[in-house]
């Protein structure tokens, strides 16, 4: 029998990790969430305190897709920080990079044509 013991009180240490990762996860999406205004991030976390259960299982239930896109989003958004902090340090840019910047600066006027036209040379030969 106290095998079995063992093995419940593994389930429920589990169960109250999965818990409070669950909780900690809906409370910091109501929070970034930049679609609720203060009063329905409000009207969430005092459902999420007063009834916790059944305030998680509603969030996720009616807000849980949502959850799921700005999650995402975070994501991508830091992916694509990662990328050019990586690009801007190795001093990588691919020429395409490189000629559209030379487009801009030719457009706005700081280089003239003989100037754009000799960097897209360097850069391309």
């Amino acid at each position: 029998m106290p095998i079995l013991h063992i093995f419940w009180s593994i389930f429920l240490i589990f169960m109250l990790a999965a818990w409070i990762w669950t909780l900690i996860a809906v409370v910091s999406d109501i929070f970034a969430s930049e679609d609720l205004n203060g009063m329905g991030k409000g009207l969430w976390i005092l459902g999420v305190i007063i009834v916790p259960w059944l305030g998680v299982l509603l969030y996720l239930i009616i807000r849980g897709d949502g959850m799921q896109e700005r999650n995402r989003k975070a994501a991508e958004a830091i992916q694509d920080a990662q990328k050019a902090y990586i690009q801007d340090m190795a001093g990588t840019r691919s020429a395409a990079d490189e000629l559209a910047k030379l487009a801009e600066l030719k457009e706005k006027g700081v280089i003239n044509e003989e100037e754009f036209q000799a960097q897209k040379a360097k850069l391309l030969g």
